[in-house]
């Protein structure tokens, strides 16, 4: 992803040049809040989007601040280069006592959407099928392709409840609910529609007919939450960590174990009026028991609270920063994340609270367990020989480098109102050369974790 800009984050940087001395006060917010941002963000994936997104809050007589009574969160934008998005999400601990319900609905219609391949470094990217450049043809003509694109629709509904069993440990459980529509890019964009990896699975039977264009899943989770954490935004110290299965029960059948363990240390060095540095990391890992997930499912990464709209794939701003989104699929992978979060300047502007920080930071990931790996036993299923006749290196899957490990390292700036809605920018450079995406920059809200 190319330079990404928001006018909102400048205008929020040039407000804090007028608060030179954090403010004496002792903070507490009261009613509501709103947090409020447009979507104005361009890519070379999806180009320019517009829209808007943001957070509602509400505090009630300030009892539980920092964290609100409830919160909604939604976003409404569109891409110009056709992908569209509808989100809606409420959250709270204090809607019934002692319980917390986490509800979202999500729609997703994406014409351009990318399909790497299974099993991450094994599946070889070619970097002359990046640029959606015209290739020659036999016939002496040109054809243009989009060889890692496909179009994708997906909608989600979930409800996730967490209870308490003692202080800080909580039983957890959810359903799920997906839909999935998938096919080949649409005719009207003016790619070769043969061309592409999307296809090439489907003709050696990596991607089964009966999944290739999506299917229904009903996914239920249960498990359990620890948590310790004094904020639960932007933590200074605490732990949270979270064990639990996840499964399908309706189609194709699988059941998946997630455990997440996050840590958050403050650093006591007295530096910064704003606050002490905060030292965070997670550590993660999923990979399918039972079954086999479907293809339409297996790029998802599930979480009991949704701290973005999307939690999928191995990459992007949710798992490893600095590779293309759903660049890693496989049946299994592990990952760890670590953050040094340091506040630069804390200042009240129009009765709010604000503070600026930066997080460097680093990542690491690996694939557990493989999908699919007997259809490439065959080395004439490695190749795709439509790009051999187009003069294009047809390899598309190399054996030799799975179980490779991936490593990535970046920095971020975060600028915080109320210390819950937190717009994040984030700049990463993945390490493993094969899978470098840049320049890769993240925006969105919130922390990774």
């Amino acid at each position: 992803m190319k330079r990404v800009l928001t006018v909102t984050i400048l205008a929020m940087l040039a407000m804090s040049a007028f608060a030179q001395e954090q403010t004496k006060e002792r903070e507490v917010k009261k009613g509501l809040s709103f947090g409020v941002l447009p979507c104005a963000t361009w890519s070379t994936d999806n180009g320019f989007q517009y829209g808007a997104f943001g957070d509602v809050y509400f505090y009630g007589n300030g009892d539980t601040y920092p964290d609100p009574l409830h919160k909604i969160s939604w976003e409404a934008s569109h891409f110009t280069k056709g992908r569209t998005r509808l989100y809606l999400a409420y959250d709270s601990k204090y809607l019934i006592p002692k319980m917390r319900v986490n509800a979202s609905v999500t729609y997703v219609d994406d014409p351009m959407y990318s399909f790497w391949g299974f099993n991450g470094t094994s599946a070889l990217q070619n970097y002359d099928l990046w640029s959606n450049k015209a290739l020659p043809t036999l016939g002496g003509g040109t054809t243009a392709i989009n060889y890692y694109g496909m179009q994708r629709k997906m909608f989600r509904a979930l409800a996730n409840f967490q209870g308490q069993i003692v202080p800080h440990l909580n039983w957890a459980a959810g359903l799920n609910f997906w839909h999935w529509t998938m096919d080949s890019i649409n005719e009207k964009y003016g790619y070769d529609t043969s061309l592409s990896l999307y296809n090439r699975y489907q003709e050696i039977g990596a991607i089964t007919a009966e999944e290739a264009h999506g299917g229904n899943t009903l996914e239920v989770n249960a498990g359990f939450v620890y948590d310790t954490r004094d904020i639960e935004a932007a933590p200074n110290k605490g732990i949270w960590a979270e064990a639990y299965l996840n499964g399908n029960v309706i189609g194709q059948r699988f059941l998946k174990a997630c455990v997440y363990y996050r840590q958050y240390i403050t650093i006591p060095i007295h530096l910064f009026k704003a606050g002490d540095p905060v030292f965070a990391y997670r550590l993660a890992w999923q990979q399918t028991l039972l079954g086999e997930t479907p293809f339409y499912m297996i790029q998802n990464v599930p979480l009991l609270v949704q701290r973005n709209m999307i939690s999928e794939g191995f990459g992007s701003s949710n798992t490893i920063r600095g590779i293309r989104e759903n660049r890693i699929l496989a049946e299994g992978f592990a990952w760890a994340n670590f953050d040094l979060r340091i506040k630069l300047v804390s200042f009240k502007l129009f009765n709010q609270y604000f503070y600026i920080a930066t997080n460097p930071f680093f990542d690491a990931g690996i694939v557990t367990k493989n999908y699919r790996t007997a259809v490439f036993e065959n080395p004439l299923n490695r190749v795709d020989p439509k790009l051999a006749a187009l003069g294009v290196n047809g390899a598309i899957y190399d054996p030799s480098k799975t179980g490779d490990i991936v490593t990535s390292a970046g920095i971020g700036l975060k600028i915080a109102m109320n210390q819950n809605f937190i717009v994040s920018v984030e700049y990463a450079h993945c390490l493993y050369n094969e899978l470098v995406a840049d320049p890769w920059i993240g925006i969105g809200m919130n922390y990774q974790f």
